[in-house]
């Protein structure tokens, strides 16, 4: 079976790639190939950002890679938090203080719709190849759930009644933005399997 690097140390994100591509390939993550570096994610797009990381670790470490970027993009707000979702309250990764700046910033505005945004960079034997998956939803007015991770309890898809922290891992992958990111990338992989 072949190894291909995530290039992350997130064990959700680990988790929801191996439930998705399970049996295609022997996944590592960053910690497991010895990438202790800290990426930096210089560009101001989430396609930018995953490209940079796939290439990094390519090039460092030769090993095939898959590479992502996503975030939270509330329309009342501009697009934020954007690029910065993981560190919108300064701290990187604490989720708690991110939604509760996010619940801050919306207290009062009407409009409430937002997408979670991911691309998924891949690069395969040299070649590049980039997949994006987009959900659209609501942001609610508190955290409701606690299964997921990032803003899981406070986004709500469309067409659904229950926020992202309110779903098993069955019922959120399939239509999640990493989900449909993933799916296409799983085609590809199908497609173009040796």
């Amino acid at each position: 079976m072949k190894t291909i690097c995530l290039a992350t140390n997130n064990l959700h994100k680990v988790e929801e790639l191996q439930q998705m591509l399970g049996g295609l390939f022997e996944i590592k993550t960053l910690k497991d190939i010895g990438c202790t570096e800290d990426i930096a994610e210089t560009a101001d797009n989430f396609s930018g950002n995953s490209l940079i990381k796939a290439e990094y670790v390519y090039k460092t470490y030769g090993i095939d890679c898959i590479a992502d970027d996503s975030g939270l993009e509330v329309d009342a707000l501009n697009g934020e938090p954007g690029v910065y979702s993981a560190r919108y309250a300064g701290e990187h990764g604490n989720h708690e203080k991110n939604m509760d700046k996010l619940l801050e910033n919306l207290r009062g505005i009407e409009n409430r719709s937002a997408r979670f945004k991911t691309v998924v960079t891949l690069i395969l034997d040299g070649k590049k190849q980039s997949f994006e998956g987009t959900v659209e939803g609501q942001i609610i007015d508190r955290k409701k759930g606690d299964g997921g991770f990032g803003y899981d309890p406070v986004f709500r898809p469309d067409g659904y009644d229950r926020t992202f922290a309110e779903m098993s891992m069955e019922e959120k992958n399939p239509i999640s933005h990493r989900g449909r990111a993933i799916e296409k990338l799983k085609g590809y992989l199908l497609e173009n399997a040796e």
